[in-house]
């Protein structure tokens, strides 16, 4: 099976006042959400994030926040569990 990724659901956000452009969070993101631009790291494909919090635990300066396990990385695995398609409820622009 493929992974599949849900569109506008991911929890990720990033304080761009906060970034120092250390690239801490495109080490250690095993999706390549992240892109360094100007000097700052910017979300370029924030529907790649499987909201694993690695970025958050390795970002020295708290310049980002995500919410594991909310969006897609469970959608995905609960859909994988049950036989069904993945889906949080978040397509409408509210949080879970």
């Amino acid at each position: 099976m493929r992974n599949r990724y849900l569109k506008n659901v991911s929890t990720l956000k990033m304080g761009s006042e906060k970034c120092t452009g250390c690239g801490k969070c495109l080490e250690v993101c095993p999706h390549n959400v992240f892109v360094m631009t100007n000097g700052k790291s910017v979300i370029a494909q924030k529907d790649n994030c499987i909201e694993c919090g690695a970025c958050v635990k390795n970002c020295p300066f708290n310049a980002l926040e995500v919410k594991p396990g909310v969006g897609c990385a469970s959608a995905i695995i609960k859909g994988w569990l049950t036989g069904t398609e993945p889906s949080c409820d978040c397509s409408d622009g509210s949080c879970c």
